[in-house]
C-alpha cells in the first residue's frame, strides 16, 4: 500500500527537476533571464542547485520501492 505514494512523489519530483534543469539550461544558452529581477550569476546556479536536488530526491522516491 505505501508504494503509490512513493511512486507518485517519484514521478512529481522527477518531472519537477528536469524540467526546472531543461528550463535553466535553455535559458542559459540563450542568454535570457532564468527568474525576473535576479541577476544571472546568481539565478543560474540556485535554479540548477533545485533542480537538480528535486531530480535527485525522485530518484531516492523510486529506489525506495
Amino acid at each position: 500500500m505505501e508504494s503509490g505514494p512513493a511512486i507518485f512523489a517519484g514521478v512529481v519530483f522527477t518531472l519537477f527537476g528536469a524540467g526546472m534543469l531543461f528550463w535553466t539550461g535553455a535559458c542559459a544558452v540563450r542568454r535570457e533571464p532564468v527568474a525576473e529581477g535576479v541577476r544571472p550569476g546568481l539565478a543560474v546556479p540556485l535554479a540548477a542547485l533545485a533542480g537538480a536536488a528535486s531530480l535527485a530526491l525522485g530518484v531516492w522516491c523510486f529506489a525506495r520501492l
